[in-house]
């Protein structure tokens, strides 16, 4: 989740059309990034920041193929998981706490989720990712591109 500047709001189509979410804290901006195994972005998503993970899930992995995905709590879901199982992908997401049965996932093999933690921590070094100027979705994605160059 990205914090907005207040001036980032205010341009045309309104809020959400331009990822933009309210919340008590002000407005934000959720990023939603599928990297490779080595930590390099290959696709980023916006929303929102209070917009939930799970919807944007299986836009966010339609494009690539891969043998294993490796995703925190948010992306727990019957419904992802049974699209993963139909394209032969193992599933490394745990449970979330209020499941009803327990999800078993590879405990070793999560430890490298890591990985993306830290891809995240490099782009908020860049300023303009860590805080939000831009006022379009558009621009904002283009700065998280440029950054991902650098």
């Amino acid at each position: 989740v990205i914090r907005a500047h207040r001036h980032a709001a205010g341009a045309r189509g309104g809020q959400e059309s331009q990822s933009l979410g309210r919340s008590r804290g002000g407005f934000s901006t959720k990023i939603h990034m599928l990297t490779d195994a080595l930590g390099f972005p290959l696709s980023f998503l916006l929303s929102g920041g209070q917009e939930s993970e799970i919807t944007y899930a299986e836009r966010l992995i339609s494009k690539y193929r891969s043998q294993c995905l490796l995703a925190d709590r948010g992306y727990d879901s019957d419904a992802f998981r049974a699209i993963l199982k139909k394209k032969n992908v193992i599933s490394v997401i745990p449970g979330r706490k209020n499941r009803l049965r327990n999800i078993d996932y590879d405990k070793h093999i999560y430890k490298e989720r890591n990985i993306i933690e830290r891809c995240f921590g490099r782009l908020k070094e860049f300023r303009r990712v860590a805080t939000r100027y831009d006022k379009t979705a558009a621009m904002f994605h283009t700065t998280l591109l440029v950054a991902t160059i650098f």
